[in-house]
Formats: C-alpha cells, sequence, structure tokens
C-alpha cells in the first residue's frame, strides 16, 4: 500500500481538485479544453488519499462546478433530474475501486493485473450507475428497454474509458517518475 506523508496527500488532494476545476469547467471554457478528468480522479483519490475526507469533498467540488456551470455559464441542465444522485454510487465505485487497488499495490510488475482489475471493475460500475440511471430514471428518455441501453453502453461507454486512460496513464507516467527519483535518492544517501 502506498505509505505517503500527509503533506504529501494534502498537496495531491489539491492537484486533483485542481484538475477536477480545469477539466469540468469545460462548461466556461472553448471547444478545446481537456476532457472531464472526474473518473479517473476519484479513482485517483481512492488510490492515493488514505482518508474517506476527499471523497465527500470531491462529491462537493463536482456538484458545485455543475451548478455554477448551469446558474453562472448558462450551461443547459438537461443532466440534472433524479437520476444525478446516481452518480454518489457512480464515483463512489471508481474511489472503491482505487481503494482496493491501493492494498494490492507494489512497485512491480505484477501490480498491473490487480491495477487491471480494479479499473475494469470501477469504470464498469461507474458507467452502469452514472449511465443507467439516467437512461432509466431520468425521465429524459420516453421509452426504455435494455437493448437501447445496451447500444447506448456500446455507443459511448469506450469514449468514457479512453478519457480515463489518458489520465490514468498520465498520472502513471507521474507516479513511476517520482518513485524512481526517490528510489535514487534514497540509494545515493544509503551509499
Amino acid at each position: 500500500m502506498m505509505n505517503l506523508s500527509t503533506r504529501s496527500q494534502i498537496i495531491l488532494g489539491l492537484l486533483l481538485a485542481l484538475l477536477m476545476i480545469v477539466t469540468r469547467s469545460h462548461h466556461f471554457s472553448t471547444v478545446h479544453n481537456l476532457a472531464d478528468a472526474s473518473w479517473a480522479i476519484f479513482f485517483l483519490a481512492g488510490f492515493y488519499l488514505r482518508s474517506a475526507w476527499p471523497l465527500l469533498g470531491f462529491f462537493v467540488l463536482s456538484w458545485w462546478l455543475d451548478f455554477a456551470a448551469i446558474n453562472l455559464g448558462n450551461v443547459s441542465d438537461f443532466c440534472i433530474t433524479p437520476a444525478y444522485a446516481f452518480l454518489l454510487p457512480a464515483y463512489t465505485s471508481l474511489w472503491f475501486a482505487g481503494r482496493w487497488y491501493a492494498k494490492q499495490y507494489q512497485f512491480k510488475w505484477n501490480t498491473l493485473i490487480p491495477f487491471t482489475i480494479s479499473s475494469i471493475v470501477g469504470l464498469t460500475l461507474c458507467e452502469l450507475f452514472s449511465s443507467g440511471g439516467f437512461y432509466f430514471f431520468s425521465g429524459r428518455i420516453a421509452e426504455t428497454s435494455f437493448h437501447e441501453f445496451g447500444e447506448q453502453l456500446t455507443k459511448y461507454f469506450p469514449l468514457y474509458i479512453e478519457t480515463f486512460v489518458f489520465y490514468i496513464g498520465v498520472a502513471i507516467i507521474m507516479h513511476l517518475l517520482f518513485s524512481l527519483i526517490i528510489l535514487q535518492s534514497k540509494s545515493a544517501i544509503s551509499r
């Protein structure tokens, strides 16, 4: 399991919050913006941050950013329905996936197996809660069917996976660089 200092966790938490503000506030930006990093942020928060309080903090931040976009940025409130509540279990599933992986983590190649499992499970649950919740409970879809929902899944889920993989890929590269720097500095000190 990761053993980060409280200071490092605070810095990482603030960086993740900044990433959410920058990418989720696309409501205020132009077409030249980064995709929403929220899914990766909840997974990374589960992995890096020991306390469960950041989970609540990221919920509140995501809600506030959506609220601000609608009320200050004149963004459509199409997605704000009773189904919006399904984002709570959706994001929590990613957080728990990151938390589970943190317990399996080792700085070795075989860590890719639990990482892949946790990512797939977290992404799948998140998609089922968020898209399934909206599709079946938003009231925006006149007639629902599992067949049509399956078509929507195959159309949109790959885009969410692609975005998740992009941000997690960047996080993995940064994690490796910082881990190697720390290992080298410990090696230099022990000489």
